[in-house]
C-alpha cells in the first residue's frame, strides 16, 4: 500500500466513525440537532478560514524572520529554504473566535456552564500566548515548566466535579481485605481519605487531584512537544487523539450519560479544535510548507487538558496518551541529564538513500552501554519513540515514518477506548 493511500485511509477511518455517531445522535436526540449541526458547520468555517489564512500570514512571518530550516533535508536541493515558523498562531487564533461563537450559543441554553465557558477561554488563551512568545524568544525550560501549570489556574478555580476516584478491582485487595484497612491502606489513609464502605473501590484525593488535575495541564502541553521533529507528526498526533476524545464524548452523550452537558461542552471544543488542525495539517503534511511551533503544542495540549479536566473525563483523557506517555517515560533518562540530551533529537536524514535513520549523542565509549549497537561506540541513539521506530523497523521516508506513527497512535486510542467500554476494571 502506498503511503499515499494509506495516509488517506489514517484520517478517513476517525471521520466515518464521528459522522456515522452524529448521525445516530441527530436521529435519536433531536433537540442535539440545532446545537451538533451548529458547532459542525463552525468546524467547518474554521476549516476554511484556516486554509485560506496560512499562506497569508506566512509571508508576514517570513518577512520577520520567524522561519528556520527543515533538518530533515539536509544533503537535500532545499536544505538551505527559509519554512516560515510558528504557524500555529493561525488555528489557534481562529480556533478561539469559533469558541467563542459555539460558547455564546452553548451558555445561553446552559447557564450554569458560563464559568467553565470563560475558564476554558482564558487557559488556552493564555498557552497560545506563551507558545508564540517561546517561538519568537525561546523560552529556557524552567519556563515552559511552571507556565503550563501556572495556565490551569482558571480551570481549577472553577471546577465544581468529584475529587475522588475508582479503585481498579485489582488494587482494592491492597486497600482492604474483608472490613479490615491493610498496612499499606493505612499508609495511603494519611495522605488521602480510603472510603471503607465502599470497601477500598473510592478514594478521596481532596487538594491532590487538583494537584493532579495541574500536572495533567503540564504533561499535555510538553507531552506532545517533545514527541515531535518530523512534517505533520505534531498536528497528526493531535487530530488522531482529538477524534477519539470526540468519539468518546458522542458515545457518553449517545448513552444518556449523568454527564451529558459536560460532554457536550467538551465535543464542542474538539469539533472546532479538529477543524482548524486539520487545515494546518494540509500544510505542515510532508514536505511541509510551515512549522507548527511551538505556539501549535501548547495550544492542542491545553485544549485536551480543558476538555478532558471541565468534561470531567481527566482520567479517561490520559488513555488517548498512550505513545506520548511511553514517549516521556523512554525520554526520561535525557530530559533529567542522566544520558547526554542534544539540543535536537528528530531523527537523521541519510542523503544518500533518502531514508530517515535514528540520530546519536556523543558520549565516551564506557558511557551509556545499553543504548550502544556496539561495546566501545563514542555515540549512543537517542531516547525518542520516533528514534526507537527506526531501530525496531529500519529506515524509512520520512513520509512513511509519520504514517507509521500516526497509526501506532491511532490503534492507542483504540485501545484506549476498547479499555474504557469493554474492559470491566471498576465494576
Amino acid at each position: 500500500m502506498s503511503s499515499k493511500y494509506a495516509a488517506v485511509m489514517l484520517f478517513t477511518m476517525p471521520a466515518i466513525i464521528i459522522l456515522y455517531e452524529i448521525l445516530c445522535l441527530i436521529q435519536e436526540q433531536e433537540h442535539l440537532r440545532p446545537d451538533l449541526g451548529f458547532y459542525v458547520i463552525m468546524g467547518v468555517l474554521g476549516f476554511i478560514v484556516t486554509d485560506w489564512l496560512i499562506p497569508q500570514i506566512k509571508i508576514f512571518l517570513l518577512k520577520k524572520g520567524i522561519s528556520g530550516k527543515d533538518l530533515g533535508k539536509k544533503g537535500t536541493s532545499i536544505q538551505d529554504k527559509d519554512v516560515p515558523e510558528a504557524l500555529g498562531i493561525v488555528p489557534s487564533t481562529v480556533f478561539m473566535i469559533s469558541l467563542i461563537i459555539c460558547l455564546v450559543k452553548f451558555a445561553n441554553e446552559h447557564h450554569d456552564k458560563l464559568l467553565d465557558c470563560n475558564s476554558a477561554l482564558l487557559s488556552v488563551c493564555f498557552m497560545m500566548f506563551l507558545g508564540f512568545t517561546d517561538d519568537v524568544l525561546d523560552w529556557p525550560w524552567r519556563y515552559k515548566v511552571i507556565l503550563p501549570s501556572v495556565a490551569t489556574l482558571p480551570l481549577l478555580c472553577c471546577y465544581e466535579g468529584s475529587t475522588s476516584i475508582l479503585v481498579p478491582r485489582f488494587f482494592r485487595s491492597f486497600l482492604m481485605k474483608g472490613d479490615d484497612v491493610t498496612s499499606f491502606g493505612k499508609f495511603v489513609g494519611l495522605f488521602v481519605i480510603v472510603d471503607t464502605q465502599a470497601n477500598g473501590a473510592i478514594l478521596e484525593l481532596g487538594l491532590l487531584y487538583f494537584v493532579y488535575m495541574g500536572m495533567l495541564g503540564l504533561f499535555c502541553t510538553n507531552a506532545i512537544n517533545i514527541y515531535a521533529g518530523i512534517n505533520g507528526l505534531e498536528v497528526g498526533q493531535s487530530v488522531v487523539m482529538a477524534c477519539s476524545i470526540l468519539i468518546h464524548n458522542l458515545l457518553e452523550i449517545r448513552n444518556n450519560s449523568l454527564s451529558y452537558e459536560n460532554h457536550l461542552f467538551s465535543a464542542m471544543i474538539m469539533l472546532s479544535f479538529i477543524g482548524v488542525s486539520v487545515a494546518l495539517l494540509r500544510h505542515n503534511w510532508y514536505p511541509a510548507s510551515v512549522f507548527v511551533g511551538d505556539t501549535y503544542c501548547y495550544f492542542a495540549g491545553m485544549t485536551f487538558a480543558v476538555s478532558g479536566i471541565l468534561g470531567h473525563f481527566s482520567k479517561t483523557l490520559l488513555l488517548f496518551f498512550i505513545p506520548q506517555i511511553l514517549n516521556f517515560i523512554w525520554s526520561c533518562p535525557q530530559l533529567f541529564k542522566f544520558v547526554p540530551c542534544p539540543r535536537h533529537r528528530l531523527p537523521r536524514f541519510n542523503a544518500k538513500t533518502g531514508l530517515m535513520e535514528p540520530s546519536t549523542f556523543a558520549c565516551k565509549p564506557n558511557e551509556c552501554q545499553w543504548l550502544k549497537a556496539k561495546l566501545h561506540d563514542t555515540s549512543g541513539v537517542n531516547m525518542t519513540v520516533i528514534n526507537l521506530f527506526l531501530q525496531l523497523f529500519g529506515p524509512m521516508t520520512e513520509r512513511s515514518l509519520c504514517i507509521s506513527l500516526l497509526f501506532f497512535q491511532l490503534f492507542s486510542c483504540a485501545i484506549g477506548l476498547y479499555i474504557r467500554y469493554s474492559v470491566d476494571l471498576f465494576d
